[in-house]
């Protein structure tokens, strides 16, 4: 999960990968069956307004970052890549699925939208009224409806081996 804790260690790794030249590309993956299933609900749950705001600008920055790095980004997508997690993966350059990857913005059944870039994003990958139809009913999509969508550009298994394969071909930065 996305929790404080977890966005904070990944500012301090995003902010020096932004001055190491010698990194040509940076891959994200996840653990055993999650790639990432979002923000920490629990902990959303427990800020106030001005914390949640803080929050939702907190992953906005991230997302932002990585979108902006001159390294070709890879997402590696192993499992679940729900909510936040999500808007993660959509800031990378190329995103690559496991056959077993699945994907959804679940924030409607919980009253939320997402905040880190995941409206603007979506669409602009997949078009508007899919993009809407994935938000508004949170429904779960898999990984050849991705690749169908244009979400990610190949399914593979493993899926870290081929994002590695691709990381190691790339020879310059954006």
């Amino acid at each position: 999960m996305l929790s404080t804790e977890t966005l904070n260690a990944l500012a301090i790794t995003l902010d020096r990968l932004k001055t190491s030249p010698s990194v040509r590309s940076v891959i994200f993956t996840g653990t055993a069956d999650a790639f990432a299933s979002g923000a920490d609900i629990n902990e959303l749950a427990s800020l106030n307004t001005s914390q949640a705001h803080e929050f939702s600008q907190r992953g906005q920055r991230i997302t932002n970052t990585i979108a902006n790095l001159s390294q070709v980004t890879i997402a590696a997508i192993n499992g679940f890549c729900m909510g936040g997690g999500l808007d993660f993966a959509l800031a990378c350059d190329i995103r690559i699925a496991s056959r077993s990857a699945l994907f959804a913005h679940p924030g409607s059944k919980l009253g939320i939208i997402t905040g880190w870039g995941g409206t603007q994003r979506l669409p602009r990958l997949i078009g508007k009224s899919k993009a809407i139809e994935l938000f508004s009913t949170a429904r779960r999509f898999s990984s050849d409806e991705a690749l169908k969508a244009g979400l990610v550009t190949q399914i593979a298994d493993p899926v870290l081996e081929a994002a590695i394969a691709i990381a190691d071909k790339s020879t310059s930065t954006f």
